[in-house]
């Protein structure tokens, strides 16, 4: 990833927290076939120098071959994202040497997929995954909720993915490279447009 120095951010805590609260991940492999990407809801664990993903697919799904025999996957994590008009700079009213940008956050993570098949693994991998996603809700879904065999019956048409992190990568570009005029212009003007989070993220990475 390109990775200019003032956007760029190793930080393991603020990598796993964008992982946390996105955790759709594109889970892009190299088969026979050439590339192949698909959306994938990962949880993350804190095992290990930089943390263990899981996942698991369906066994239907052709990646499954690819995975099985990858020395290496990547798992692209897409946090809040907006574009950037120049209208908002104060720059463009002095000398109009400008142009439109986007702003975003997103966390590369690379890792040797493993297989697993192990019918526990998966039944604590979709109890896991529920139990994380409904636990805002009023009343929560349980996977214990639907009949046994019925579960038993979806768990054989999984199969789970397991990626200790080798390298990661975070990258958050808030218009960090703009005058600081710009970037109160940048906050003033997502705000205006209901894109308070992200104008929360350029204030926060600006130090304004």
């Amino acid at each position: 990833m390109y990775q200019p120095p003032h956007f760029r951010d190793d930080s393991r805590a603020a990598q796993h927290a964008l992982i946390r609260a996105n955790p759709l991940g594109l889970l892009v492999t190299v088969g026979a076939g050439g590339l192949t990407a698909n959306p994938i809801p990962f949880l993350l664990d804190d095992d290990g120098r930089h943390g263990v993903l899981r996942a698991h697919l369906a066994r239907a799904n052709p990646q499954g071959e690819d995975l099985a025999a990858a020395e290496e996957c990547l798992i692209v994590f897409q946090g809040p994202q907006g574009y950037v008009t120049p209208s908002w700079y104060a720059s463009k009213r002095e000398h109009g040497r400008v142009v439109p940008t986007w702003n975003y956050a997103t966390v590369h993570a690379w890792g040797p997929p493993r297989m697993i098949e192990d019918a526990d693994w998966l039944g604590r991998q979709i109890t896991d995954l529920t139990a994380l996603r409904e636990a805002s809700r009023a009343e929560p879904w349980a996977v214990a909720d639907a009949p046994a065999p019925f579960v038993a019956a979806q768990v054989r048409g999984i199969v789970g993915i397991e990626i200790p992190i080798t390298r990661i990568e975070g990258k958050w570009k808030m218009s960090q490279n703009r005058p600081e005029a710009d970037r109160h212009g940048v906050i003033a003007g997502l705000r205006a447009e209901g894109e308070a989070g992200l104008a929360g993220l350029v204030a926060e990475r600006s130090g304004l």
